[in-house]
Parts: C-alpha cells; sequence; structure tokens
C-alpha cells in the first residue's frame, strides 16, 4: 500500500502513520534499526527503495528516504507512506524536501526515528565529504557510502582514510566479500608459506578492486600492485602462485594453484541489496575495512 501526502508537516505523517498501523494491521514490533536514506538522484529514488525493502528482509526496520528537490521557492514537505507488499519487511517513510526545507533534513527526519533502536545512514550515490560530520551521519551508528557511482571512484574510495570515523563503511567493501573470502580459503590450503607479493588487475573505476588491493597490502609485508584490465588477482609465494580471475561481466571464476588443477567457482557480481544486507549486519566498527583503506597508501599502481 502507498499513500502519497502532500504539502506537510512531519506531526501529520507521523499520525498517518499511526492510523495505518491501528486500520491495516501494519506494526513496528520487531524493528531492529532505522535505516535512513539520503539520495539528490529522484530519478534512482524507486532503484534505492527496493534495495532497502530487499535488505529488510533479513533486517525488519523502518526505512526513512530523503530526496530533496528544488532549493528555490517555498520550503514543502511532500511524504509518502509504504507498508505491506511495497515496503518488504520495513515500512518505508518517502521524504520529499523542497526550498530551504532541503538544507534541514536532520530536523525532518528526527520525529520518524524509531525510539530505542540504532540508527544507519546510507548515501547510496554522492557521499558527503566527512559522513560522521554530516547531519544525517551524526544521527547514525554506521554509516554507509558507495564509491562506485561516484564520478570519479578511485579518487572517492581513496579519500574516505582521511574523512575515515569508526561505524564508516562502503558497499564497494561488500562487494569484494566473495573475493576475500575465496582468496582467503586459498592461501589456508597447504603448503601453508607466507605471501611475498601480490598483483591485483581490474578496471580502474572499480573501487572494490581497489579495496582488494589495500586489504593484501594490510596483511603481507611485500608489494602489492594496482593494474588495469581484466579481473585477476595473483598470489606470489616462495614455491608458486594462486590466481583468482573472472571475466568482467562473468559469474564464473578460476581458481589456480602451482601443482594443483584449475576449479571453477561461482563469483557472480553481487547486487546492491545483497551488500547493503551484509552491512546491515554488523553495527560495530568493521577494523578490517579501516586497515584496507589504510594499506591504499602502501598499494604500487601501475
Amino acid at each position: 500500500m502507498i499513500i502519497d501526502i502532500p504539502a506537510t508537516t512531519t506531526g501529520a505523517v507521523n499520525k498517518k502513520l499511526v492510523e495505518v498501523r491501528e486500520t491495516g494491521g501494519a506494526v513496528t514490533l520487531g524493528r531492529v534499526l532505522t535505516l535512513v536514506v539520503s539520495t539528490d538522484d529522484d530519478d534512482n529514488a524507486e532503484a534505492v527503495i527496493d534495495a532497502a525493502n530487499e535488505a529488510s528482509r533479513e533486517h525488519p526496520c523502518r526505512v526513512i528516504v530523503v530526496t530533496r528537490g528544488g532549493r528555490v521557492g517555498e520550503s514543502r514537505l511532500d511524504a509518502q507512506i509504504r507498508v505491506g507488499g511495497d515496503a518488504g519487511a520495513s515500512e518505508v517513510v518517502v521524504l520529499r524536501l523542497y526550498g530551504e526545507l532541503a538544507d534541514h533534513s536532520d530536523s525532518v527526519v528526527v520525529p520518524f526515528l524509531l525510539p530505542d533502536t540504532p540508527v544507519v545512514a546510507w548515501w547510496p550515490d554522492t557521499p558527503p565529504a566527512i559522513p560522521a560530520r554530516d547531519p544525517l551521519g551524526q544521527l547514525a551508528i554506521r554509516r554507509i557510502t558507495d564509491a562506485t557511482g561516484t564520478a570519479d571512484p578511485a579518487a572517492t574510495i581513496r579519500s574516505r582514510l582521511q574523512a575515515y570515523t569508526a561505524g564508516d563503511t562502503d558497499l564497494a567493501w561488500a562487494r569484494a566479500t566473495p573475493w576475500r573470502a575465496l582468496l582467503t580459503s586459498a592461501v589456508d590450503q597447504p603448503p601453508h608459506e607466507g605471501l611475498v607479493s601480490a598483483t591485483v588487475s581490474g578496471l580502474s573505476a572499480e573501487p572494490a578492486v581497489d579495496l582488494i588491493a589495500g586489504w593484501l597490502a594490510s596483511r603481507i609485508d611485500g608489494p602489492v600492485r594496482r593494474r588495469g584490465g581484466e579481473l585477476r588477482i595473483d598470489l606470489q609465494r616462495e614455491s608458486g602462485t594462486i590466481t583468482l580471475s573472472r571475466p568482467q561481466t562473468g559469474k564464473t571464476a578460476t581458481l589456480s594453484r602451482t601443482g594443483a588443477p584449475d576449479a571453477l567457482v561461482s563469483l557472480a557480481r553481487r547486487e546492491t541489496r545483497d551488500c547493503l544486507a551484509e552491512e546491515l549486519r554488523r553495527l560495530d566498527p568493521d577494523e578490517i575495512y579501516h586497515a584496507a583503506l589504510a594499506g591504499l597508501e602502501r598499494v604500487i599502481w601501475e
């Protein structure tokens, strides 16, 4: 069910939420968090809401989506409430801000935060320079950005270290999770030797590949090189090489190890909803992500 409430107030929207719960049977019991989504791309809002709805099936929550219209003209709040089949396992409140109100999104959001539940902020497109200092970021214990869709993904992900505050993360990091898991599993196999170097190849505008390079640089003493080209990671040991490679648009990767037959493994690119669900599983600071950001400074870019 979708209910549009044009030219309204936060009080009127909250009153309508209560009415919907009482008459329609929608409840907030079991909501584990409030997810605040901030986007300036109204054209992409539906895709963002769909991703949040899918993630909410694993993490029931209230989703508050803030979009900003033109800043010229009178202040106005247009709201929309989504429950039931249009809201996954959550209830969705869409807030479109116009005029001067667009610069005070935190004040508009506060009345809709669920009491006694953690707040997570997500910027699916352009992130603030320092998420923890953003008005919405100050409300949250976890702050999720996504460097992949920015104008300069490589520069954006490298800037995350200087802006880092405990609780920050990026969906590019979640996109790298299956790669990191496979590489860790391969390294744990005999002959149990340490790594002496690594080479990470992939699109120059793919921050997930950058973060894999940073993660490896934080874990091994030898040089880690980052190159363009096809997706491929080479880990060098004294006795041989471990290679994990996949076509850019493929769903199956090849794992090669010196002295062992090649293995085919499922490794499709992860959807945004899956990455978001992963990041919502933990509300504590991600120290390994922070180490990967720091490791980017040790990577040799070729």
